[in-house]
């Protein structure tokens, strides 16, 4: 066990987690976050590319003869949500906070960096620290920026704190993690009028309380039951007045899918619903809509691997079976291009428990070792001496 992590190396990661909480940034934004990261692994002996994909990091170690080659993946961007998780080192930027663990992702890969450098393996290593993962697909730029042909990896492997499973238990699917993902708006347009004389104008605030309920029958009724599909109205913006019907309403939101088929049909059904209830109620209808993460679907053999990591002696986790999530991740674009596999760890809290997003979120301490160790587990044992 002399390669994983002692109590002294625990407090240091630590540290670095609380440090980086205090310090949020968002996506593409992460620039003290990446000039924290490339100075600690340029320190430990790492080749530091920085500046990839903007803000991204990489760093890369060698040791033996062998070609074989691995990627491990830490996210690193904030949210734009206002923290009120009371913790003594809260975010000390307003409307900014490290909602979702990546404060925590990062601070794990670190100390595994920080312990593999010190150990024996055979060929190379890469610790892909990527930013904007919330939204704004800093994993797909990176991909295309060419991260597997400038970083050769036979895998690619990413983690993920869960806050619905217990500490200590691992889920790592043999397919579909995580679902694909989209936005849309729909700018509804009618006539404004006088609150009072209704009957002189053509009410967009009524068509779009109509579309927003027959958006619900693209999963009830456009898709089968047993297959998976989400349509979420977030938002819905309109007048200034109280006794003004405006002249236009937007509506935004988010859909969810698995199946490439059941997101053709949102798209389709969500085009011509818009469209015609809109015209229904004589006002007219403008959809943009856009597909932003695909599935994040896990190579099997990658998954396999995966689970018995988590269940050698040196971890003994608990490996649970449990359904796919329908929140996405843009590690998706990554296992487009390698095989390789995204896991959850589970971060449950006793008592209160906060999800992932909310504004009283803090990333479980409890599993920083946990995920160190993981990782350091997974090069010795991926680039064993042969």
């Amino acid at each position: 066990m002399s390669d994983f992590l002692s109590e002294d190396d625990i407090a240091e990661a630590r540290a670095w987690r609380h440090h980086l909480h205090r310090h949020p940034e968002l996506g593409f934004e992460e620039h003290d976050t990446a000039a924290f990261i490339a100075h600690k692994l340029q320190e430990w002996g790492f080749t530091v590319t920085a500046s990839y994909a903007r803000t991204g990091v990489v760093g890369s170690l060698s040791r033996g003869n062998s070609t074989r080659s691995i990627g491990i993946r830490a996210d690193m961007d904030a949210l734009p949500i206002l923290e009120k998780s009371g913790v003594a080192y809260a975010s000390q930027t307003s409307g900014k906070m490290h909602a979702c663990g990546h404060d925590g992702h990062v601070s794990m890969a670190l100390a595994a960096a920080k312990a593999v450098s010190k150990t024996n393996f055979d060929g190379t290593v890469h610790f892909v620290f990527q930013p904007a993962e919330e939204n704004e697909g800093g994993g797909r730029e990176m991909v295309r920026e060419g991260l597997f042909k400038d970083f050769p990896m036979d895998a690619i492997y990413g983690l993920h704190n869960w806050p619905a499973l217990d500490v200590g238990t691992c889920v790592a699917r043999d397919d579909a993690m995580m679902a694909a993902f989209g936005v849309f708006e729909i700018e509804v347009t009618g006539q404004g009028a006088h609150g009072a004389m209704p009957h002189e104008g053509v009410d967009p605030v009524v068509a779009a309380a109509q579309i927003v309920s027959a958006l619900q029958t693209i999963a009830s009724r456009n898709v089968s039951p047993l297959e998976s599909a989400v349509v979420s109205v977030t938002q819905m913006h309109g007048g200034d007045a109280w006794n003004v019907i405006p002249e236009i309403m937007i509506i935004r939101g988010t859909t969810r899918w698995f199946l490439t088929d059941v997101g053709k049909t949102i798209a389709e059904r969500m085009q011509t619903i818009a469209t015609s209830v809109a015209n229904a109620f004589g006002c007219t209808a403008r959809l943009h809509y856009e597909e932003r993460y695909p599935s994040t679907i896990n190579t099997a053999d990658n998954a396999a691997f995966i689970r018995d990591i988590a269940q050698s002696p040196e971890l003994g986790l608990s490996v649970a079976d449990v359904a796919p999530s329908m929140a996405a991740e843009d590690f998706a674009f990554m296992l487009q291009e390698k095989p390789g596999c995204y896991f959850w760890l589970g971060s449950r809290r006793d008592g209160e428990n906060p999800g992932l997003h909310s504004p009283y979120f803090d990333f479980n301490d409890a599993i920083l070792p946990i995920g160190a160790n993981f990782w350091i587990k997974l090069v010795k044992t991926a680039l064993a001496p042969v």
